[in-house]
């Protein structure tokens, strides 16, 4: 009888923490939808297929990837944020945890309109370093975080498959010149400082090829 009660008791108590997980996890998708439409759509187009190669494309990302990725844009007890951009500083700034999420699960719902590569000069190479790496520059391969086909790797390493060159190439050289200093242990910036212009150009540019 004891043993029943203190079972019981011990069920009671780990609810609460159980329905808050849940709810955490269903996000609501009806006001995401509404921010993206409202306020996403600029940049971002409403379903996250952006109309212009300086904005991602966002739709099919990965969701913890995207959760991720808006949480550090944003200040926190007045500290500067993570990740620093001025406009989506300002786009996250009234947005809470929650909504965060949402927008996050929202996007990643989203079918994706895949860019192209357009550059095939730069096919070859990109395709070896994205394959096999640098081995003489101590560069590793891409596939081996984000994956062959670029899918990537949840909660980790992003989905680059069909993501606009443009965007690509700035973030590496954005990770090169450390003025983009999120990436976990360093990983990106150590990387990309390895990378030539040439390189970067032609890995971005056989990454939007990727399917």
């Amino acid at each position: 009888m004891i043993r029943t009660t203190v079972l019981a008791v011990l069920l009671a108590a780990s609810f609460p923490v159980f329905a808050a997980e849940q709810a955490k996890a269903k996000p609501d998708l009806a006001k995401a939808k509404e921010i993206a439409e409202g306020v996403c759509v600029a940049c971002h187009g409403a379903d996250g297929n952006s109309p212009a190669a300086a904005n991602p494309i966002i739709a099919g990302q990965l969701p913890e990837y995207l959760y991720k990725q808006l949480s550090n844009f944003k200040s926190v007890d007045g500290k500067p944020p993570v990740r620093n951009n001025a406009i989506m500083g300002g786009m996250v700034a009234a947005l809470s945890d929650e909504d965060m999420r949402g927008l996050a699960l929202y996007f990643a719902q989203q079918k994706i309109k895949p860019s192209v590569a357009k550059e095939e000069k730069l096919l070859v190479e990109g395709k070896s370093l994205w394959r096999m790496g640098d081995f003489a520059k101590g560069v590793p391969a891409c596939a081996g975080c984000h994956g062959p086909a670029g899918a990537g790797l949840p909660s980790q390493y992003p989905r680059l498959a069909g993501q606009y060159a443009e965007y690509t190439a700035a973030q590496l050289k954005s990770f090169r010149s450390h003025e983009r200093a999120n990436d976990s242990e360093r990983m990106m910036r150590v990387i990309a400082g390895k990378l030539s212009d040439h390189q970067i150009n032609a890995v971005a540019e056989y990454a939007a090829g990727l399917r």
